[in-house]
């Protein structure tokens, strides 16, 4: 016979920051959307037309001339971006307006931009693979679905030092966590699945 405790360790007492471009979304662990498990999502864009985002730990080993095949030669961080429209490619980077036509995302971060002026920058080895990152498609959310998700305890907002965007990896979920403090330990100590212990 089973002990019955009096908490959900899903909903834990957390204050969710407001939602708005440059958050972050730390998905809960037990979360089973191929996507979105154990994922880590900078938001580049938010109204009440909906969002979008990016998944920063979710990265594939291939290089960029695969994907472009009239791209330079560049060791470039590839990840997958979300499932919406998976055949586009999009980039952040930190080279700010010297890129035309970027989004100004949050601190140094930028979304976009002119992307034929980003491959001769590569060509003349002008930016390194610091300061820019690749993605296959991206996450989107139409109006109120986020508001929604968060409300049913998919996800958790905050916000985090952005040169840490860059450098996301696949251990980035745990690792984001654990710096939120103790309470937050409990999701990132869950076995990806709880049945195998």
């Amino acid at each position: 016979m089973g002990l019955y405790l009096d908490f959900d360790f899903l909903n834990v007492d957390h204050e969710n920051l407001a939602l708005k471009q440059g958050r972050i979304l730390i998905s809960e662990p037990l979360l089973p959307d191929t996507y979105f498990k154990r994922s880590v999502v900078l938001l580049t864009e938010y109204s009440d037309k909906g969002a979008v985002g990016f998944v920063l730990n979710k990265t594939i080993q291939m290089p960029l001339t695969e994907l472009l095949a009239d791209f330079p030669d560049f060791k470039a961080n590839i990840g997958i971006g979300g499932p919406v429209e998976k055949d586009t490619i999009h980039f952040l980077h930190t080279l700010g307006e010297a890129i035309p036509n970027s989004v100004h995302v949050v601190d140094d971060i930028y979304w976009g931009g002119d992307f034929d002026d980003l491959k001769e920058f590569i060509s003349l080895g002008i930016v390194n693979s610091s300061q820019v990152r690749f993605f296959l498609g991206y996450s989107g959310w139409s109006p109120s679905q986020l508001e929604d998700e968060i409300k049913g305890n998919a996800w958790l907002v905050t916000k985090i030092d952005s040169s840490k965007i860059m450098l996301a990896n696949k251990g980035f979920w745990k690792k984001t966590l654990d710096k939120l403090g103790e309470k937050y330990k409990v999701w990132s100590n869950i076995p990806e699945n709880p049945t195998m212990n």
